[in-house]
C-alpha cells in the first residue's frame, strides 16, 4: 500500500514514519505538513492510505477529505478524541488514532484499512454497481440498482433503497461521480433519482415509487430529455 503523511507536528510525523517503516506492506511515498501541499500530489500519484491530522494550518482534516474526488483510506491523527464520531461519519474514514498511540494501536489501523481496501477492490472487480457506507461505524453494503433517490439536506445526505433508509455526511456532488449516468437524474438541486422506479411526473413533481420529489426550474428540461419525454 502506498500511503503519504499530513501531518504539522514533527514529533508526530516522526512517530508515524518510524512505524511505517517497521511494516513491509505500507509504503512511504511523502510527507507535508500542509493539506493544500498535498493537494496535487494525491491528483498526481496513486495513494492507497493517508494517515491526516484533523487540525492543519491551511483547513481542517476533515475539510480536506471532502475536497478530494474518490479519496483514499484515511486515517486520522489527532490530540482530540471529540472528533472522533464527527469523524467516522465520513465513509472513507477508516480508523481513528488519538495521540500519542501505541505501534500495536497503530498496526491495527493499517490492517483494518488493508481490509476496507480489499473490500473496495473486489467491490469493483465482482460488481460495479455495489458500494460500501459507512454509517454509524457500521458498514452497509448498498446495490446502486436498488437505490430510489438520494437526498441532499444541507451536509448530510440520505440515501432510500427499496429496504433502507442511511443518513451521513457527505455531498450530492460526490455521489454524481459515482452513478452511472444513464440510469441516475439530478432533478433538484437537492435530489438525485433513479429513473429505473419513475412512475409518472405531475407539474413539478415526479413520483418516484409512492415519493414525491420536487423538479427544480433548471433541471427540468434536461429531465425530460433524459427521460425521452417529448
Amino acid at each position: 500500500m502506498n500511503c503519504i503523511i499530513i501531518e504539522d507536528e514533527m514529533p508526530a510525523q516522526k512517530i508515524l514514519k518510524n512505524f511505517i517503516e517497521k511494516l513491509p506492506n505500507i509504503n512511504l511515498q511523502a510527507t507535508f505538513k500542509a493539506a493544500i501541499e498535498a493537494n496535487a500530489f494525491i491528483k498526481n500519484n496513486v495513494i492507497d492510505v493517508i494517515f491526516l491530522d484533523i487540525n492543519l494550518p491551511d483547513m481542517s482534516g476533515l475539510d480536506f477529505i471532502k475536497t478530494i474526488n474518490k479519496p483514499p483510506a484515511i486515517i486520522m491523527t489527532t490530540a482530540y478524541p471529540e472528533y472522533a464520531v464527527n469523524s467516522f461519519e465520513l465513509d472513507t474514514i477508516v480508523d481513528y488514532l488519538v495521540k500519542p498511540f501505541s505501534f500495536d494501536r497503530f498496526l491495527k489501523a493499517v490492517n483494518k484499512a488493508e481490509s476496507r481496501l480489499q473490500i473496495w477492490k473486489n467491490t469493483k472487480e465482482d460488481n460495479t454497481e455495489i458500494i460500501y457506507l459507512n454509517v454509524d461505524k457500521t458498514l452497509h453494503k448498498i446495490t446502486l440498482s436498488s437505490v430510489l433517490y438520494i437526498e441532499s439536506d444541507r451536509n448530510y445526505i440520505t440515501v432510500v433503497t427499496e429496504t433502507q433508509k442511511l443518513s451521513y455526511i457527505d455531498s450530492l456532488k460526490n455521489w454524481t461521480e459515482k452513478l452511472p449516468n444513464n440510469q441516475f437524474i439530478q432533478v433538484h438541486k437537492s435530489f438525485i433519482i433513479n429513473s429505473k422506479f419513475v412512475s409518472k411526473i405531475s407539474g413539478n413533481l415526479i413520483f418516484v415509487r409512492d415519493f414525491k420529489i420536487p423538479i427544480g426550474r433548471t433541471y427540468k428540461q434536461g429531465l425530460l430529455k433524459q427521460l425521452q419525454i417529448v
